[in-house]
């Protein structure tokens, strides 16, 4: 099949030179006829007229009959390619010498004969053909007079049957054999030197499509998993194709950079509000020790550095959480992927929260199989994610209430939840809350959290080529409520 546009150009070179060939030839055949005729008609313009003089077939005024005989019969044996006829004042054939058998007319048209004799016509001036109804042929004619007196006319035809028998022989065998080596000739000289400059004019444009083709391939939009499959056609289709997949591809990119910049606007709103709060405080409470200095007390003194230290903790808390987060966006902290021991990692996690869970009044359970094989990831990023998730718990379960962490394998995946006891995150925030500073309706509203942990946690999991996902938990019975925060990594033995 003729798929690119280099084959399709030469094809269709090819079929128009095919084209050009036929037409030539058929067109230098009539020219090359009408100009044989021209010319024998020119050379032989007199010969009716040399006939009657030089065979003496005029004496004394009237036609010799003998003298025309002999002149049949000599013509037929030394020019067999002329026909004579003898023709009345009407056009009427009298006498001829052709074979009586093939002569179809009894007349012929005079119109052309007193043209010829008036010489106004352009040669080739054709005549009536008596060996056919139909046809005309280039012949000579003279006026004399007849047996009975009256004028009438030598007829020569110059291309009888045996012309025309020998002439399509010849053109049958040479001149046919020669036009076609001719043509075939100019047909392949004229197609290898198209195949040339078709290939020089493609050139540049196979290998931008080379180029197109590399990057429709390679190029995914969406999941990174799906396939993109280059149509079959020829060069132009696939520009085609992958301009509009380029576009398209632009288009998601210009729409994913006006959904940035309208998060980058709250992103910098919601952080120029939260650290307002903790700088207000802190500022209200060093002005008040300013102020009074004199009146205070020690021990509001003391209250008051207190509260300022922790607004100042807490400043810190949400500065580090964003830049963590802005490192963790801009790449510019690589996951060190191996082999560890998740279990041994949750059980460090977990002691690190215990007591700030059991100074609250919460239970901290774990559930994790001893032979949970070995994760595949960041042991440090995987501990942070540890960190928020259980950070995130604790702040959301009531008193008296318990966290469960645990551990399983699934196929070649190891899945780790956290589970609260809380209210349950409302199902209109449930896709938002990896958002950054994004706080549902039961968040802590205090400011003390910047609501980055999620979000880090989520940048983490992309980044170790993990998920992260989080569903409401309602089984009916009393208490059991609350959210599941999972993460899976892929097992060391997935990567092997």
């Amino acid at each position: 099949m003729v798929r690119t546009l280099y084959a399709k150009l030469s094809l269709g070179l090819l079929v128009l030179l095919i084209a050009v060939g036929a037409i030539y030839t058929a067109i230098n055949l009539v020219v090359t006829d009408n100009y044989l005729r021209q010319l024998n008609q020119e050379v032989n313009r007199h010969l009716a007229r040399n006939l009657v003089a030089d065979r003496n077939l005029i004496a004394e005024g009237r036609l010799n009959d003998k003298a025309l005989k002999e002149t049949f019969s000599l013509y037929m044996s030394i020019n067999p390619s002329i026909e004579i006829y003898l023709l009345d004042k009407a056009g009427r054939i009298l006498s001829y010498s052709a074979d009586p058998e093939k002569i179809k007319r009894k007349s012929v048209s005079l119109e052309p004969i007193k043209a010829f004799l008036r010489m106004e016509d352009p040669y080739p001036l054709l005549g009536d053909d008596p060996r056919s109804h139909t046809g005309q042929k280039a012949f000579s004619v003279t006026e004399m007079p007849g047996a009975t007196d009256d004028e009438g006319y030598l007829y020569v035809v110059l291309r009888g049957e045996q012309y025309d028998a020998a002439e399509t022989m010849a053109r049958n065998s040479y001149l046919l054999r020669m036009s076609g080596w001719a043509m075939a000739a100019s047909l392949v000289f004229g197609l290898l030197v198209g195949l040339l400059a078709f290939h020089l004019l493609t050139r540049r444009l196979r290998r931008l499509t080379g180029r197109m083709e590399d990057f429709a391939t390679h190029t995914i939009i969406g999941d990174a998993e799906d396939a993109v499959s280059v149509p079959a056609g020829d060069e132009v289709q696939v520009l085609s194709f992958t301009f509009d997949r380029m576009a398209e591809q632009i288009g998601q990119q210009i729409e994913q950079l006006q959904e940035q910049d309208a998060l980058r606007r709250r992103l910098v709103a919601q952080v120029s509000h939260d650290l307002r709060t903790p700088l207000a405080s802190l500022q209200g409470y060093l002005e008040s020790m300013q102020i009074k200095r004199d009146t205070i007390s020690n021990e509001e003194r003391e209250e008051f550095l207190r509260i300022a230290l922790r607004q100042c903790g807490r400043l810190g808390q949400m500065l580090g959480e964003l830049f963590e987060l802005a490192s963790l966006d801009a790449r510019e902290k690589q996951p060190q992927l191996e082999p560890f021991a998740l279990p041994e990692l949750i059980h460090d996690a977990a002691e690190k929260h215990r007591l700030k869970a059991e100074s609250e009044g919460k239970s901290l359970v774990l559930s994790v199989a001893t032979d949970t094989p070995f994760a595949f990831g960041d042991i440090g990023l995987t501990e942070r994610v540890l960190d928020n998730l259980l950070d995130n718990a604790i702040r959301h379960t009531p008193e008296n209430g318990a966290i469960t962490v645990s551990a399983r394998a699934e196929n070649d995946w190891i899945v780790v939840s956290v589970r609260d006891s809380g209210s349950g995150i409302a199902d209109g925030h449930l896709a938002h809350i990896f958002d950054p500073f994004y706080r549902g309706d039961g968040a802590d509203k205090s400011g003390a959290h910047a609501g980055l942990g999620l979000a880090i946690a989520k940048r983490i999991m992309d980044m170790q080529q993990g998920t992260i996902t989080a569903v409401n938990v309602d089984d009916g019975a009393e208490g059991s409520f609350g959210s599941i925060f999972s993460f899976q990594l892929p097992s060391h033995r997935n990567t092997l």
